[in-house]
């Protein structure tokens, strides 16, 4: 993405975070009957004009641009109950600077005068560009889009109309595009509606077939057809009667009231809908990464967890605000996700994919729901969750953490009879211990549920979150980073004291240790370069890898380690096999490696053998078992990695 560029007379927009929020110049005006109170926040003229008795919970139409024009729907909706809101962003045409002050508008609008969380969004011409950039990045607050002959793609205006050169060049400053990267710019107002359409938020364009300054055929058209395919609904009403100047892209609006009447059916009653800041538990504060993000050129951000982390989805929107955030910038964005892992992998394994990367300014981190389907005991969760935060802060003691704990139908099910699940419990209690911002969004999700807000089965529909999931966790995400980093001024760079571990046992010392450590009595082999010879996925990491195998039952290695703890890191597939093992000649024990995907996939697997071991020297003995898991076809017992406490 590139970097938005400012110019001098918009300077203050780049960081707001450094802008404290700020009103002024307050003064109530006559408007048409009504109260208009004009103010400025953080400098920029703005206002909101009340009706003479609310509606509850005080629904409000936020108008873009033109604010003055057409306003017929807006006399009866404020007449109905409704507050008409503004603020002035002309001349920053959608572009993220605008979408900041916005967030600021929103915030002061719900926060502090209580308007309605759900809004509804009035863009008349290039107020398109501020309405659907604001709503893509905001689904969960919309209630409903009027758009009244909108832009919905900036190489049709202002690129190609007359008279509007001027425009294009302040557009391009600030998205900081070149006229190549516009014309294949990939997020305009029509473009990526998935989030919009995955809330049902229904919006209604209102144009003029013969407008040739903002085509409907390259604008509207487009922009519905893209909504309808992602499930979203939308409505067009051509105006064809009456006058139609500035061809064509002026023309009266055809029976204003039934337009009010569409938006008040859909924004009364005001549903009382969640907040994600009610599941936000800022234990501590991320200055050191936004002391970086204010003083420094360059800043490492982590993503560490498993699957959800991996994938794409609010990992990319947390990626695009924060350079949207902080456009100077240079951000290095280090995917760490790894399918299928929990707590006790990523414990082993931040030393070869993490800290080797460099330092990290801010780490993003969760392991909920794979150590709820990994089966990981609490206490090896609490040992290896507290682990990780250790060795982060240890590595780096100005890091930044945040802590994630997504849902699953499990959390749902516990939260449904009252219950907190104990991956929960664990995030929760370590976090506060550390210091550690935590965003509860397995709570959050179950909440949304319970209120009607949406469905698990059809809208967030796994584990793996549908885009409203996706969406739902940005947006909790967003609001963390704007209570951490808005209104505030970092001027040095803070470390605390390490607290005393909660357990002396976590794997704050825990890391890979190679399968060439180990000594091989008979039957096991290296492969320098392992690959499956079937057709079943692999993961990304543990494929074309050194292992050690052994397929025959009989087989036997010893690993001496220095450490408190061990365990292996192996690769189980469809003929994974059993092993037995004892720690310093002790008894031996017995273990399947084997697991339930194990037939569907080649699945990086992770088990301890030995905890709260003499901190010291140590030899591990392990034996291909020659009983065989029913559903396995083989013995085969694949070793990546020895996972040593030192």
């Amino acid at each position: 993405m590139n970097k938005l560029k400012c110019s001098f007379i918009l300077l203050c927009f780049c960081f707001p975070a450094l802008i404290a929020q700020d009103i002024t110049n307050e003064n109530l005006v006559e408007w048409k009957g009504f109260t208009k109170n004009e103010f400025k926040l953080n400098g920029i003229p703005a206002y909101y004009i009340a009706p003479k008795k609310s509606i509850a919970g005080k629904p409000w139409i936020w108008r873009a641009h033109f604010p003055e024009w057409h306003i017929e729907m807006d006399e009866i909706l404020l007449n109905k109950g409704f507050h008409i809101a503004y603020i002035n962003t002309n001349g920053l045409y959608g572009a993220p600077q605008a979408m900041m002050i916005w967030d600021d508008f929103y915030d002061y609008l719900t926060s502090n005068k209580g308007f309605s969380t759900h809004v509804v969004l009035e863009g008349v011409s290039r107020g398109g560009l501020y309405i659907y950039n604001w709503a893509k990045r905001n689904p969960d607050k919309v209630s409903y889009i009027y758009a009244e002959a909108p832009v919905c793609d900036f190489n049709s205006w202002p690129k190609k109309a007359k008279d509007a050169k001027e425009n294009w060049s302040e557009l391009l400053q600030l998205y900081g595009l070149t006229n190549e990267e516009a014309l294949n710019y990939k997020d305009q107002p029509k473009d990526n509606l998935n989030g919009l359409a995955s809330f049902k938020v229904p919006i209604l364009h209102v144009v003029s077939l013969s407008d040739s300054i903002v085509p409907v055929s390259k604008n509207t058209v487009p922009l519905i057809n893209n909504y309808i395919k992602s499930g979203g609904t939308a409505t067009v009403v051509p105006m064809s009667r009456g006058k139609q100047t500035l061809e064509g892209h002026h023309f009266p609006i055809e029976h204003p009231e039934r337009l009010a009447d569409q938006i008040y059916s859909y924004a009364v009653p005001v549903e009382n809908r969640v907040k994600s800041s009610n599941y936000i538990s800022n234990y501590g504060n991320l200055d050191n990464v936004l002391y970086k993000l204010q003083n420094e050129d360059e800043v490492n951000i982590a993503f560490y967890g498993g699957s959800i982390t991996y994938m794409n989805g609010w990992r990319n929107k947390v990626m695009q605000y924060f350079q949207e955030m902080f456009p100077n910038v240079k951000f290095n964005f280090i995917n760490a996700g790894i399918p299928s892992l929990g707590s006790v992998p990523h414990s082993f394994r931040m030393n070869d994919d993490l800290f080797a990367i460099g330092d990290i300014d801010l780490l993003f981190l969760e392991s909920a729901v794979n150590d709820k389907t990994n089966g990981t005991p609490e206490n090896q969760q609490r040992t290896a969750f507290e682990g990780i935060i250790r060795q982060a802060l240890k590595f780096n003691p100005s890091m930044n953490v945040i802590t994630m704990a997504f849902v699953d139908e499990d959390k749902i099910a516990d939260y449904s009879k009252g219950l907190i699940p104990k991956e929960i419990s664990v995030h929760d209690e370590i976090s506060k211990h550390y210091n550690v911002p935590f965003i509860n969004l397995a709570k959050e999700v179950a909440d949304r549920i319970n209120n009607n807000e949406f469905t698990w089965e059809y809208d967030f529909k796994d584990v793996h979150p549908a885009t409203i999931g996706q969406e739902i966790y940005f947006s909790s995400i967003k609001t963390l980073l704007r209570q951490q980093f808005r209104y505030k001024s970092i001027d040095q760079l803070k470390t605390e004291k390490l607290p005393a571990p909660l357990l002396d046992s976590n794997y704050e010392n825990g890391i890979y240790v190679a399968i060439d450590s180990a000594t091989i009595v008979k039957g096991f082999t290296t492969v320098k370069s392992w690959r499956a010879d079937d057709k079943l996925p692999k993961r990304e990491g543990f494929v074309d890898v050194p292992i050690l195998e052994g397929t025959s039952s009989g087989s036997e290695l010893k690993f001496h380690f220095k450490g408190n703890a061990i365990g292996l890191s192996v690769i189980s597939g469809p003929d994974a096999g059993t092993i037995f093992y004892s720690i310093d000649n002790g008894e031996e024990q017995f273990h399947d490696l084997h697991t339930q995907w194990s037939n569907s996939l080649h699945l990086p697997w992770y088990i301890m053998l030995g905890n709260n071991l003499t901190r010291g020297d140590h030899t591990l003995k392990l034996r291909i078992s020659d009983k065989q898991n029913k559903r396995s076809s083989g013995n085969a017992v694949r070793i990546f990695k020895f996972l040593v406490n030192q």
